[in-house]
C-alpha cells in the first residue's frame, strides 16, 4: 500500500538555458489577481477529476464534485454494454504508459502492480488514491452538470452558477471557480461524408470504436477497421484471434513501438528521461529524426509492411507489440485510405478492392465538448491550443475557469493533469498569479497549429511530456533545481537527470512538497522490477559496475553544466538557476 511517509524534434524550450536551467516565474512578476476562490466546482471524477478534488483539499478550498454516472473512473471503469451517455474502455484495454510514469506524484502505484496495468488494476489503484485521501466526502454521484454560466456580476466576482440535476430534480449552485475535467474522450468522431457510400449503399454494419467491447461479436467476418491509432492498432489486432480476415486501412505513416523497451524495461521509463530530452535539443533536428526512425526500425522495417519511411515528414507513433505479428501472418492486411463503399465492398484510394465486408469499424478517435459551458464561452475553443498553457480560456475577465486533462502527450496524461491541477489551484489560492490577460491571449495565438487541409479531420496536438509538465511545474515553482541538487544530494541528481522522469520530481520543493519524494525516485526502479521477480534466477551482473556508472556521470554533468553556460547559443545567463 503507498504511504505519504518517509524520507524532444525541436519543439522542446524556446530558451536554451531554460531548457537545462529554467528559472521558476516568480509570482510578484504576473499580473495579480484579487478574485477570492474558496467553493469550487469539479465536473467529473476521473483521472483528472479525482486529482483535482484533491489539490483543492491540499489547499484548502472546498471542492463539490459532480459525477453523473454512480461510480469514479471515468473512461477506466468498464462497462460491458455502449452506454451513449459514458465512453469506456474496451474488455483487454492495457495502458500505453508505465505505473511509474503514471502515477500521482505522491501516491506510488503499488510496487506488486505490474507496469502496465489492465482497466481493472488501474481503476482499483484510483480506488486506493480516493481512500487514501478521502475523497469521496466531496462527490456527488448521479449527477448530471446542465449548464456553467457566469455571474451577472462576474467582471467583479468570478462565480459562476451551475445548474444540476439528479434523480430529475434540478438545483443551481453558485461556485468561486470551476474545474472541468471531462478529459477529451467525449463525442466520438465519425467522418462519414469522407467515406462515400457508406450511408446509401454499404449494406454491411459500421460503428465507431466507442461500441467495441470484446472481439466475439465479430467471429468469422470480415472486418475493415478504418484508423490505425493506438485504438485502431489494438482492435485489429484483437480482432485477428477470431475474425475470418481484418483489414486495417491507414491514412498517414505511423511507426509502432514496444511497450518492452532495451533489455526488457517500460519503454517509456528508457525513453523519457531529462537526458534524452537535453540531446534532443542539443543535436539538430535532422539528427534526432534520423535516430528516431533507426530505433524504430530496430524492431523490423516499417517500410517493407507499408507502414511508414524514413523519408516521411509527417508521421505518428503507436504502441502496439502485437500488430506487426498480424501482418507478417497475414491476419492483418493494411490497405491504404478508403475512397468509397459499394454494397459490399471497400474501394481503397490505390484503386484495389475488398470484397464482402462485413462490418466497418471506425477508429477515427474523439472531439471533445463542453455543452453545459455558455456560448461565450465555449465557442472560442476550437482546441485544447486555444487555451493557454492548455488549460485557461484567455478571453475570461477573471481566471476561475480551467480545463484539466485535455492536454494530449506523449506521455502520461495523468501526470500531466495532476501538474495541471496542481497550478491551477494554487492560482485559486492566490498563491500564484497568472499574466494579464493581453498576454495571455499573445501567448495562445502564438501557439496556434497550422490550417488543416481537411477540417473534418480530428487534432493530434501532442506535445512533449518533460516540456510542458517541465513548464506548468515552473510557473508553480515547484521544477527541481539540478545544480542545487548536484551539489547538496548527488545520487538523487543523477536518478533525476539520467533517470526516468517520474512525477515524484515534482514533490521535491516548492508548494505541494512531499517528504517521501526523494525515497519514490531512488526505488522506482525496485517497483517497475519487483513484479517481474516471480521466479529468481542467479544474478551474474556485477552491482559495481553501476557504481562506476555513476561515478563516470557525475563528471559528465558537471561537464554538461560548463558547455552550456559557455555555449554562446545561450546569449543570456539568467540570475536563478533551476535546472530542468
Amino acid at each position: 500500500m503507498p504511504t505519504r511517509d518517509g524520507g524532444g524534434k525541436k519543439h522542446v524550450s524556446a530558451d536554451p538555458w531554460t531548457t537545462l536551467f529554467p528559472v521558476c516565474r516568480a509570482p510578484s512578476l504576473c499580473h495579480p489577481q484579487d478574485t477570492m476562490v474558496r467553493r469550487v466546482a469539479v465536473i467529473g471524477a476521473g483521472a483528472s477529476g479525482l486529482v483535482s478534488i484533491k489539490c483543492c483539499q491540499d489547499e484548502g478550498l472546498e471542492p463539490t464534485c459532480f459525477e453523473r454516472s454512480e461510480d469514479i473512473g471515468g473512461l477506466w471503469r468498464f462497462a460491458d454494454n455502449a452506454d451513449d451517455r459514458r465512453v469506456s474502455v474496451y474488455r483487454s484495454v492495457i495502458t500505453n504508459t508505465s505505473k511509474e510514469m503514471s502515477s500521482f506524484s505522491d501516491f506510488p502505484c503499488p510496487e506488486d502492480f505490474p507496469n502496465f496495468l489492465p482497466h481493472g488494476l488501474l481503476l482499483e489503484y484510483f480506488r486506493m488514491y480516493t481512500r487514501h485521501f478521502q475523497l469521496l466526502q466531496h462527490i456527488r454521484f448521479k449527477t448530471t452538470v446542465l449548464s456553467v454560466r457566469k455571474r451577472p456580476d462576474f467582471a467583479t466576482s468570478g462565480q459562476w452558477e451551475v445548474v444540476t440535476e439528479t434523480e430529475g430534480v434540478q438545483e443551481s449552485h453558485i461556485f468561486d471557480a470551476v474545474m472541468v475535467c471531462t478529459g477529451h474522450y467525449q463525442v466520438p468522431h465519425l467522418p462519414l461524408a469522407s467515406f462515400p457510400g457508406i450511408e446509401t449503399h454499404f449494406k454491411g454494419r459500421y460503428l465507431h470504436s466507442q461500441e467495441y467491447k470484446d472481439a466475439e461479436a465479430f467471429r468469422g467476418k470480415r472486418v475493415l477497421v478504418v484508423g490505425i491509432g493506438n485504438t485502431g492498432g489494438d482492435i485489429a489486432a484483437e480482432l485477428s484471434h477470431v475474425a475470418a480476415k481484418v483489414f486495417l486501412s491507414a491514412r498517414s505513416n505511423t511507426w509502432v513501438y514496444s511497450r518492452v523497451s532495451d533489455h526488457g524495461f517500460p519503454f517509456d521509463m528508457v525513453s523519457t528521461t531529462r537526458f534524452n530530452h537535453f540531446l534532443e535539443w542539443l543535436l539538430p533536428s535532422a539528427i534526432t529524426k534520423r535516430i528516431k526512425f533507426r530505433r524504430f526500425n530496430s524492431w523490423f522495417n516499417h517500410e517493407i509492411y507499408g507502414l511508414a519511411s524514413v523519408k516521411s515528414s509527417k508521421f505518428h507513433v503507436i504502441i502496439n507489440e502485437e500488430l506487426p505479428f498480424c501482418m507478417l501472418s497475414g491476419t492483418v492486411v493494411l490497405k491504404p485510405n478508403v475512397k468509397e463503399f459499394t454494397k459490399t465492398s471497400a474501394v481503397f484510394k490505390d484503386g484495389t478492392t475488398e470484397e464482402n465486408i462485413d462490418v466497418v469499424l471506425f477508429a477515427t478517435g474523439y472531439i471533445f465538448s463542453f455543452p453545459f459551458l455558455e456560448e461565450s464561452v465555449r465557442s472560442p475553443l476550437k482546441n485544447n491550443r486555444s487555451l493557454y498553457k492548455c488549460i485557461f480560456p484567455p478571453q475570461l475577465e477573471r481566471p476561475t475557469l480551467a480545463i484539466i486533462g485535455l492536454v494530449q502527450l506523449t506521455g502520461s496524461v495523468m501526470a500531466g493533469a495532476e501538474i495541471q491541477a496542481r497550478w491551477v489551484t494554487g492560482i485559486f489560492a492566490g498563491a500564484y498569479k497568472l499574466p494579464p490577460a493581453s498576454r495571455m491571449m499573445a501567448d495562445v495565438l502564438k501557439k496556434q497549429p497550422p490550417v488543416k487541409r481537411n477540417p473534418s479531420e480530428p487534432e493530434n496536438l501532442k506535445m512533449s511530456f518533460i516540456n510542458y509538465t517541465s513548464d506548468i511545474a515552473s510557473c508553480a515553482g515547484v521544477k527541481p533545481s539540478m545544480l542545487w541538487l548536484l551539489l547538496t544530494d548527488p545520487q538523487l541528481a543523477m536518478a533525476v537527470f539520467f533517470g526516468p522522469c517520474t512525477p515524484y520530481q515534482y514533490r521535491l520543493v516548492g508548494r505541494g512538497r512531499w517528504n517521501g519524494a526523494r525515497a519514490a525516485i531512488l526505488t522506482q526502479w525496485q517497483r517497475a522490477l519487483k513484479p517481474l521477480r516471480t521466479r529468481v534466477v542467479e544474478d551474474g551482473a556485477s552491482p559495481c559496475s553501476w557504481r562506476w556508472l555513476g561515478l563516470l556521470t557525475l563528471p559528465a554533468m558537471l561537464v554538461v553544466g560548463f558547455l552550456l553556460s559557455k555555449s554562446p547559443r545561450l546569449g543570456w545567463v539568467p540570475r536563478g538557476l533551476s535546472f530542468f
